[in-house]
């Protein structure tokens, strides 16, 4: 575990294994330690990077809205791999995490050698569906800011602790700001973006994750030679629902793409 520095915005981390890089990013709310029951199958072959975002676990808490965004993100993430010497990376993520993988491929196609997009939607292109979808992302701030990190726990589902420890959140201050600012959609550049991936892609949904369902499938079909698996007996966290199923869909594709030996 370690932390870098981004003008002034410490940035926790860890790395596991060692090999080609493989940078994964957790959902909202959640943090890190969601990755638990892939670090070991994950750290065999890749050099496994897992941090937390802004306002989340043990990485800083900007009191700046600016801070949150995601061009901040996206720069974090980079600034990881130039942390670990890592020109490249299999970049992936679950829900938010997996949304700023494509935002980091979409800037970033060069440092990308595959993607893992997991329980994620790719945003929206229509303007009334952003609004619809930042009008609730306005009311899991609000209900951060009046009942705190109780707030957690009838919408835990990023953050299990069924079989993966909790997050460690210090306030739900960071929770809050990113909510108001990270999880807000501004434009269509994301999802525009699909059609131009011309890398290895596994699109991974719960099959419980009925929100999700068409999300997934619409990516399938939009990025150019992308795989779909759905996983049986999962919500929203499919690594964490069924681990086995998970690490075994992640693990066949990263062998198919010749990403591991």
């Amino acid at each position: 575990m370690a932390f870098i520095d981004r003008d002034g915005v410490k940035l926790y981390y860890e790395v596991h294994g060692s090999g080609p890089a493989l940078l994964l990013t957790h959902g909202y709310s959640s943090s890190a330690r969601m990755w638990a029951g892939q670090i070991e199958m994950l750290a065999k072959d890749f050099q496994l990077i897992l941090w937390d975002m802004r306002g989340h676990g043990r990485t800083d808490y900007p009191a700046a809205l600016e801070a949150y965004s995601e061009e901040a993100t996206v720069a974090d993430m980079a600034a990881l791999l130039d942390a670990v010497h890592a020109p490249s990376a299999v970049i992936g993520g679950l829900s938010l995490g997996g949304y700023m993988s494509l935002a980091f491929h979409r800037v970033h196609p060069g440092r990308t050698r595959a993607l893992l997009i997991i329980d994620t939607g790719p945003g929206y292109r229509s303007a009334d569906s952003r609004t619809a979808w930042n009008q609730t992302a306005i009311k899991t701030a609000l209900r951060f800011e009046a009942e705190g990190l109780k707030a957690l726990k009838p919408h835990a589902s990023e953050s299990s602790a069924v079989v993966a420890p909790e997050p460690v959140h210090r306030d739900a201050r960071g929770l809050a700001l990113a909510a108001r600012s990270l999880l807000q959609q501004r434009d269509a550049k994301v999802i525009d973006s699909l059609v131009q991936i011309a890398v290895p892609a596994l699109i991974v949904v719960g099959a419980d994750d009925k929100p999700f369902l068409a999300p997934a499938n619409y990516m399938a079909a939009k990025i150019p030679g992308a795989k779909l698996v759905t996983i049986p007996n999962a919500g929203h966290v499919a690594n964490i629902d069924n681990p086995a199923a998970f690490n075994a869909a992640v693990s066949g594709f990263l062998r198919e793409a010749g990403l591991v030996n």
